[in-house]
């Protein structure tokens, strides 16, 4: 397992959870001698937030305003001194004592998922079927089985995921385009099944993200496997056309214009899915290089002790 670690945990009006969970995460690792690096990334909350998370030991950085689930996991990743990431929520959802069989199978992976598909898993009845719509996509997208496509406790190698910073979206869906891309890339990622507990107090997630989510998994396979997006479309414009051009060869001697537009489709369409599918594969994985920086203006950190005047705590600076 593991020597070092660096725990990233966004926090956005978790003021009653936040400290329990850093107790919890230093109960379980002691243990085994891990030492981590608790760093609670605090998006702009209004309450106590970043108080709790100072006083249980926590390096605190703050955003000045709220930018995201995915914005906070970009900024804590770049500040971890570590090279093992490993991110989970201030909700308390994800138990703790599931980390160490986490790091100590990232000796041969470079990003291990805690998949919620324990014996005890409280997810909401109402998002069930979009996420089982949702996971179903992603396999056929990716030609990998992934039981679980946006768990919040997972743990990577630090200059894998940062290479992908560009494409990664400020929201929740972070850790779905993550997924998709390491997969597509063909990284070593493996699952742990878990359990999740159920959330105290208002969840920020609303059922109407899922629609959110599927263009992200459509958009984030035309840049990775654009032809397993356009070969449905591909065979739903070829069948048109036979099956039109054969009804209309049955009637009258003619091939009806609309059966030729949809053959003409049918090959453009696969000629294009082509192309993208050589230009994904010829690329290959991103540029380590291409890492967007941290907007120091909208973020602050504080170290130890919570200042009297957020305008005296030191200001993040870039690299």
């Amino acid at each position: 397992m593991t020597e070092q670690v660096s725990i990233v945990i966004p926090a956005f009006n978790e003021e009653p959870a936040v400290r329990r969970v850093i107790g919890e995460l230093r109960e379980v690792l002691r243990p085994y001698g891990v030492r981590a690096e608790i760093i609670v990334v605090d998006d702009g909350s209004t309450d106590g937030t970043a108080r709790a998370a100072s006083a249980a030991g926590a390096r605190v950085i703050r955003h000045r305003s709220n930018r995201g689930y995915g914005a906070s996991l970009k900024t804590g990743i770049a500040a971890a001194r570590h090279d093992i990431v490993l991110i989970t929520d201030a909700d308390g959802t994800y138990p703790a004592e599931h980390i160490p069989d986490l790091l100590a199978q990232m000796d041969r992976n470079d990003m291990v998922v805690g998949a919620r598909v324990g014996r005890k898993v409280h997810i909401p009845l109402v998002r069930r079927p979009a996420k089982w719509v949702l996971n179903r996509l992603a396999n056929y997208l990716t030609g990998a089985r992934i039981p679980d496509l946006n768990s919040g406790l997972r743990v990577f190698r630090k200059d894998v995921v940062m290479q992908y910073f560009p494409i990664l979206p400020d929201q929740f869906s972070f850790t779905t385009t993550i997924t998709l891309a390491m997969h597509c890339d063909k990284y070593a990622v493996s699952f742990v099944p878990i359990n999740y507990r159920q959330r105290q107090g208002r969840s920020k997630i609303v059922p109407w993200d899922a629609g959110s989510f599927l263009i992200l998994i459509l958009r984030t396979s035309m840049l990775f496997r654009p032809l397993r997006v356009m070969l449905p479309v591909v065979l739903l414009c070829l069948t048109y056309g036979v099956a039109k051009m054969a009804l209309d060869m049955a009637r009258d001697p003619n091939i009806s214009a609309s059966a030729l537009l949809a053959l003409v489709s049918a090959l453009l369409i696969l000629l294009i899915g082509m192309l993208g599918d050589a230009i994904a594969t010829r690329l290959g994985r991103l540029s380590p290089n291409a890492v967007v920086g941290i907007q120091t203006k909208h973020t602050i950190a504080v170290e130890g002790e919570w200042p009297d005047e957020v305008p005296s705590a030191r200001v993040l600076q870039d690299g």
